[in-house]
C-alpha cells in the first residue's frame, strides 16, 4: 500500500524539487498543492502526512496547521519555513507539528528523514494496537482455558460476571490450576483490557523488599535508592493490580495494604504526594484464606477487602475428561512449537494419564505431556512414554493438609474416575454404603463429569 504525502508549497520550483526527492522511494505517492485551501479540500483522502510551507499567500502556517488538526488530528504535519526564530518553532510545535524544518540546502535531506521517522513512529504504533488485539483474542477465556467439566463450567460463569464489574476478585485453588491466567482471563476481557496488568508474586519478593515493590520510593529514601521508583500499584494506574500468593504476606504489610485500598491512594516511601489510584484488585492464594483469618496469620479486615467475587478452581483431579482434552492440547503445543509431525494419544496413555491424581495439576499435566511427546516413536504416545516423575498416586492424599472430610471425598472422587463413574463399584471396592457417594454428589463435595 502506497504511503500519501501531501506538499502544500507556493513556490512551484521548490515544490517539484520536494516532490521530486521524496518520489525516489517507490513506494511514496506525492501530490502537490499550491494553495493551501486546495490541499484542506483534500483531506478526506487522508493522506499519511501533509508538508506544508509557513509563508502560504492565502493562509498564514499556523492557520493551516490548526485547520488540518482540527479536520483530523491524526495526520502528522511538517513545516517547512525560512523563518529561524527559535520561537516560531517552538510554538507551532506546541500546536501539534510533528517537526519543524528549516529552508536551507539541507531541507529535503532533512525532510526524508522527518518523513522516515514518523512513518516508524506509525509503523510502531499499528504493531502495539495489532499485538494488543492478538492479546485480547489470546485471553477469550474459553479458548484460553480448555476444558468442558461441569466444575470448569461453573469458573466460567463466575469469570464472565467478574468481567462486567470492577468488583475485586480472589482466586483460591491448589498450585498449579491456573490463577494467573484466570486473572488474566479477567482483565483482558473487561473494560480496562488496554490499560495495564500487573502480577506481583507476595511469596517471591523479600519482606524487607516488598514495600517498596509496591509502594514505590523517593530517591533517598533509604541506602540504596538512588533513584525515584514507581511502585506496582502506581504502574497499574487505570488498569488492574494482582496479587499472587497473598497468604505469603506479613501483618505489617498487610495494614499498608489495607490502609492502600480503603483510602484509594497511595505515598511513594520517602514522598509526601498522594497518587490517587484508579485500579482494580486481584488476588490469589493457594491456602484457605478464612482458616488463615482464624489462625491469626491474615488480617480479617483485609480479606474481606480482598474477598470480593471468589472463584475457586477445581484441582486436575477433579476435572475427568479435561485430563485428556488438556493433554492432546499440550501435545499438540508442543509439536508446533518444536515442528514435530502430529502425534496422537493410545488408548493406553490416555487410560494412564485417567487414573493419576496430577498433585501438580495443570502445570504438571504440561511437563508429562512434553516429555511423553519427546520419548514417544514418532507415530504415537504409548503407555510407557508417559512417566509421572513428581508425586505417585498413593501420595496424593498426604501432600495437602485437610480435614479428613475432604479426604474422603478425594478418595471417593479419584475412584470414580478410575471405574467411570460407577457408583456400585465404588462402594463395593471402598467398603461404604453407596448412599454416601450419593449423598456427596448431592451436597456437590465432589463433582463427576
Amino acid at each position: 500500500m502506497s504511503y500519501k504525502i501531501y506538499i502544500i508549497e507556493d513556490d512551484p520550483w521548490y515544490g517539484e524539487l520536494l516532490k521530486y526527492q521524496l518520489s525516489m522511494n517507490p513506494d511514496y505517492e506525492v501530490t502537490l498543492f499550491s494553495k493551501a485551501k486546495d490541499g484542506l479540500d483534500s483531506l478526506y483522502k487522508n493522506p499519511d502526512v501533509v508538508c506544508i510551507d509557513y509563508s502560504l499567500p492565502d493562509m498564514t502556517g499556523e492557520k493551516l496547521l490548526q485547520k488540518i488538526k482540527t479536520e483530523n488530528n491524526a495526520i502528522p504535519v511538517v513545516v517547512i519555513s525560512a523563518q529561524e526564530q527559535i520561537s516560531v518553532a517552538v510554538n507551532l510545535l506546541k500546536a501539534g507539528a510533528s517537526d519543524y524544518i528549516i529552508k536551507d540546502n539541507n531541507t529535503k535531506d532533512l525532510l526524508w528523514n522527518a518523513i522516515l521517522k514518523i512513518r516508524e513512529r506509525a509503523d510502531l504504533r499499528q504493531e502495539v494496537e495489532e499485538l494488543k488485539e492478538q492479546l485480547e483474542q489470546k485471553f477469550i477465556f474459553e479458548k484460553t482455558i480448555l476444558g468442558q467439566s461441569p466444575a470448569l463450567k461453573n469458573v466460567f460463569s463466575l469469570v464472565e460476571k467478574a468481567t462486567q464489574s470492577n468488583i475485586n476478585v480472589s482466586i483460591s485453588g491448589e498450585t498449579g490450576t491456573g490463577k494467573e491466567l484466570i486473572a488474566k482471563a479477567i482483565h483482558f476481557n473487561s473494560d480496562r483490557k488496554k490499560k495495564p496488568f500487573i502480577a506481583v508474586n507476595m511469596a517471591a519478593i523479600p519482606n524487607d523488599l516488598l514495600e517498596s515493590e509496591l509502594f514505590g520510593h523517593e530517591k533517598g529514601a533509604f541506602t540504596g535508592a538512588i533513584s525515584q521508583k514507581a511502585g506496582k500499584f502506581e504502574e497499574a494506574q487505570g488498569g488492574t493490580l494482582f496479587l499472587d500468593e497473598i497468604a505469603e504476606m506479613d501483618l505489617s504489610i498487610q495494614s499498608k495494604i489495607l490502609r492502600v485500598l480503603q483510602e484509594r491512594e497511595v505515598v511513594k516511601i520517602g514522598g509526601n504526594q498522594t497518587i490517587k489510584l484508579d485500579i482494580r484488585i486481584l488476588s490469589a492464594t493457594h491456602k484457605n484464606l478464612a482458616e488463615e483469618v482464624k489462625n491469626g496469620t491474615f488480617r480479617e479486615d483485609l480479606y474481606y477487602r480482598l474477598i470480593g467475587l471468589p472463584i475457586d478452581l477445581p484441582p486436575l483431579r477433579l476435572r475427568g475428561n479435561d485430563i485428556l482434552i488438556l493433554a492432546r492440547h499440550f501435545v499438540d503445543e508442543f509439536c508446533k512449537d518444536n515442528k514435530m509431525k502430529h502425534v496422537p494419544l493410545s488408548k493406553g496413555a490416555k487410560e494412564k494419564l485417567m487414573t493419576y491424581n496430577f498433585p501438580g495439576n495443570v502445570r504438571e499435566l504440561k511437563a508429562i505431556m512434553d516429555l511423553a511427546a519427546v520419548m514417544s516413536d514418532g507415530k504415537e504416545i504409548r503407555e510407557e512414554d508417559i512417566t509421572f516423575s513428581s508425586l505417585k498416586s498413593g501420595e496424593l492424599f498426604t501432600a495437602h493438609e485437610k480435614p479428613l472430610r475432604a479426604y474422603t471425598c478425594d478418595i471417593v472422587s479419584f475412584f470414580l474416575k478410575k471405574y467411570n463413574n460407577d457408583v456400585l463399584e465404588v462402594a463395593r471396592r471402598l467398603d461404604i454404603g453407596k448412599s454416601t457417594i450419593y449423598n456427596m454428589i448431592r451436597d456437590k463435595e465432589i463433582i463427576i463429569s
